[in-house]
């Protein structure tokens, strides 16, 4: 069984829904122990992640591709920023950052000037589906393994249906297993037939399959400022697991209390 205080009996967070209940023996489908309903948000990343992009560029920042070996390169590499969002501008400025923020995910475990040893993959295998399906589920394990789920998100605007899942501890495997696949819809049409129009698994039409390495953490995120030896203050923020979209919000203050803090220590040494 997977431990997510999702699946707790009294989950802290059932407080937080109006309409949060525990489900009768009777609600529940065959096998499953004991489950509760609310509702809540799912969110299309397809459309998220571009938008948060606009927002960034429409307030001036700007983004490069570079390939680090060290965190400390990141400082230096601000010497070339154009002065607007426009990358084709003229080139301004001189010296280097004062603050770097390391949101490095799972390459935290090799990049130079972090190397945490703490961090690991968590392997999610999921198929993209243009079915949809309402409600959306999420169970603690299956039959089939120890580290595989069954979960359906059915995403807005035309997002299709992600059904999934993988759960698999320090699982580097980039590449979608077929056999995978087929346990992964076979799971969720036996739960939910009307995901397929109740054909089978004949009735899924699939977009495609997708495998992510979620960056996991033992000791849970590292959210925190560490001074290098040249003078540059990095402020870290990973190891989120499979929980970085819905804690990105919070993580994101911390990192700002943790910027503003460092900004009016230097303040106050000028």
């Amino acid at each position: 069984m997977l431990y997510d205080p999702l699946f707790a009996e009294k989950p802290w967070f059932a407080t937080m829904f109006d309409d949060y209940r525990s489900l009768e023996e009777s609600d529940l489908p065959p096998g499953i122990l004991r489950g509760a309903e609310f509702t809540s948000v799912c969110i299309n990343t397809a459309i998220y992640l571009p938008w948060l992009v606009s927002e960034c560029l429409a307030r001036g920042v700007v983004f490069r591709r570079a390939v680090l070996k060290h965190i400390s390169e990141a400082a230096g590499m601000s010497h070339a920023f154009p002065s607007s969002g426009n990358a084709t501008g003229p080139e301004t400025g001189s010296g280097k950052a004062d603050i770097v923020i390391n949101a490095s995910g799972l390459l935290a475990s090799k990049l130079g000037g972090v190397m945490d040893p703490a961090v690991y993959p968590i392997r999610g295998q999921v198929v993209v589906v243009r079915n949809e399906v309402s409600p959306m589920i999420s169970t603690s394990g299956t039959e089939d393994a120890d580290d595989e789920i069954l979960y359906t998100m059915t995403r807005a605007a035309g997002g299709g249906t992600v059904v999934g899942g993988t759960y698999q501890k320090g699982n580097w495997d980039p590449n979608p297993d077929p056999n995978t696949a087929l346990r992964i819809l076979s799971r969720a049409v036996e739960l939910q037939p009307h995901l397929a129009g109740g054909k089978g698994i004949g009735g899924i039409d699939i977009v495609r399959h997708g495998v992510g390495l979620r960056p996991a953490r033992t000791g849970g995120v590292r959210v925190e400022k560490e001074l290098l030896d040249d003078g540059t203050w990095v402020v870290h923020n990973y190891g989120h697991a499979g929980w970085g979209y819905q804690g990105s919000y919070g993580c994101a203050e911390a990192v700002v209390e943790l910027v503003d803090g460092i900004v009016t220590e230097k303040g106050r040494l000028i």
